[in-house]
């Protein structure tokens, strides 16, 4: 296994139709990596980062406080964001596919002080999102062998995700596909199961609109109560931003990435508006047994209308069903932490021994890194009261949050220096929708959510504690930013200097500069291959 880093080569790469070239030193962070991940995988990374367990169990608490109507506003108002905020990252990411993704774009066209805290930021919140899940891995397995010790099946889970992350980006590709395939399977048969309860074809009786009128439906509880699930539901779609780091091992990313990205707009419609309506017609807000403090699997709104379907084993099905949902964020979290620490180390902001490769592409380092750091933060939940592992866990909380800010500010950023620079808003393989007003309101919107995590305590209503552990994510990302802005005094990017340098590791017809050059490259190319034959 090579650790040894590869030179920096140069490529000769098309210009332009008129067939001009010229010589481009190719960034080591493109010459490392390998691009092995395939449209498919891109797409399944992009659908699966917003299906869990958001959907699968908490989505019944939010209809109980909200009401049917509330819960589908603040899913919905969400959505919005998200889909701008992917628009964003689908910009960037189409324009410079790159590990770094976010991290870098923040660095490239914010400041490198806004980078540094960004990247690493991201990497803490998916290195303990990894012991998150390993935690939960072992509680679902106890609900089939509760007399196995815990700890045995997340250790388990984790050489396996460790062995997958290990082998190839390819390798974790299609573990993403596979765990993704079966939360969609299970999103689509809930939907024709739900839809044809509520038509009457199943159950023998079809549903009214009762539901959505009895007592103080469908909105409880006010706009508080829309509020509360607004922040459930932000959590609900943490995930979402992975495709933008696997743009840097995409293979062909100036398609595949907007692909994947135009898929958002009909996920967030089909896998939560409908999933929410059907629960909504099928059981009563009212009901009990949707606020499910425990977050039982018996309990899970999804288990609770397939019992009603008369499905067999129900509980048994969706416990399952929500363990691959663990193990994909799991995979999902190693493999992004991982690639960000790495892409850290490439800009000198993290130790240079973990931008190290395989000769697969795996920053090896970087990975055996960040799987020490989420085993030992699993073993603090097993040490006395767990106190220092829920600190670890509220640390990361609006991790998330400030990385969606990071991404709208970024592609603000981005979009004033490609054209201060002289480029085209044509000269763009992916244009984002609306801007510059879809960033900003991305941007409001993250902000407003990263405000009201705590609300009650913000006015008082709460003790310090308690508003120390939901906020606490925050001043630790400003330490981070303003004290590497006093260290290097390092200048925010003017728009004339953002550095657009494009990697040249994948196909490097987009490199000509346009889309119509591209188009025309590829046409000779087909038409090259049609003569040889």
């Amino acid at each position: 296994m090579s650790k040894e880093l590869n030179p920096t080569p140069t490529i000769e790469t098309a210009t332009g139709v008129g067939g001009n070239t010229q010589t481009m030193t190719m960034p080591q962070h493109n010459v490392k990596l390998k691009r092995g991940m395939r449209q498919r995988h891109l797409s399944m990374i992009a659908i699966g980062g917003s299906i869990g367990t958001g959907l699968f169990v908490a989505s019944g608490a939010t209809i109980n406080q909200a009401g049917p109507g509330g819960a589908l506003l603040a899913y919905a108002l969400i959505g919005i964001m998200v889909f701008f905020l992917m628009q964003s990252l689908g910009e960037m990411a189409t324009y410079l596919p790159i590990a770094g993704s976010f991290g870098e774009y923040a660095r490239r066209f914010v400041s490198p002080s806004f980078g540094f805290a960004m990247g690493w930021n991201y990497w803490y919140n998916w290195a303990i999102t990894v012991a998150a899940e390993l935690s939960a891995s072992a509680l679902v397995m106890k609900y089939w062998l509760p007399e196995t010790p815990g700890w045995i099946w997340s250790g388990l889970f984790l050489t396996i995700l460790f062995v997958i992350n290990a082998l190839s980006a390819r390798a974790y590709g299609e573990g993403e596909f596979w765990f993704a395939l079966i939360k969609v399977i299970t999103v689509v048969v809930f939907l024709v199961v739900g839809i044809a309860m509520i038509l009457g074809i199943l159950g023998g009786q079809h549903a009214s609109f009762e539901n959505w009128t009895t007592g103080d439906a469908p909105f409880v509880n006010g706009g508080m109560g829309i509020l509360a699930v607004f922040m459930i539901a932000g959590f609900s779609f943490q995930g979402t931003e992975m495709v933008g780091v696997a743009a840097g091992e995409a293979e062909n990313p100036e398609h595949s990435v907007p692909k994947a990205i135009n898929t958002v707009f009909w996920r967030i419609l089909l896998f939560y508006i409908l999933a929410i309506a059907v629960i909504a017609f099928l059981i009563p807000y009212t009901d009990s047994r949707l606020l499910n403090p425990d977050e039982s699997i018996a309990l899970s709104p999804f288990t609770l209308v397939f019992e009603k379907a008369g499905v067999l084993a129900a509980a048994s099905v969706m416990n399952a069903v929500i363990l691959t949902s663990v193990l994909s964020a799991g995979n999902s979290g190693l493999y992004a932490s991982t690639r960000m620490l790495y892409s850290l180390a490439l800009q000198h902001q993290a130790p240079r021994f973990f931008s190290y490769t395989t000769r697969r592409g795996v920053p090896m380092n970087a990975l055996i890194a960040t799987t020490i750091i989420g085993f030992f933060a699993f073993l603090s939940s097993l040490i006395g009261d767990g106190a220092a592992y829920t600190w670890l866990v509220n640390a990361s909380g609006l991790a998330g949050f400030i990385t969606w800010v990071g991404i709208a500010w970024s592609h603000y950023k981005f979009r004033k220096a490609f054209l201060a620079q002289g480029h085209r808003v044509e000269d763009l393989p992916f244009k984002a929708s609306l801007y510059p007003l879809g960033p900003l309101i991305a941007l409001f919107m993250c902000v407003f959510v990263i405000v009201g995590q705590n609300y009650e305590a913000l006015l008082g209503r709460g003790d310090f504690l308690s508003l120390l552990s939901s906020y606490l994510g925050l001043p630790l990302f400003l330490g981070l930013w303003i004290g590497h802005k006093l260290v290097t005094r390092a200048r925010p990017v003017a728009p004339h200097e953002a550095d657009f340098t494009r990697p040249t590791d994948f196909q490097s017809a987009v490199l000509a500069g346009s889309v119509q050059d591209v188009k025309a490259l590829k046409a000779a190319r087909k038409a090259s291959k049609q003569a040889d034959k």
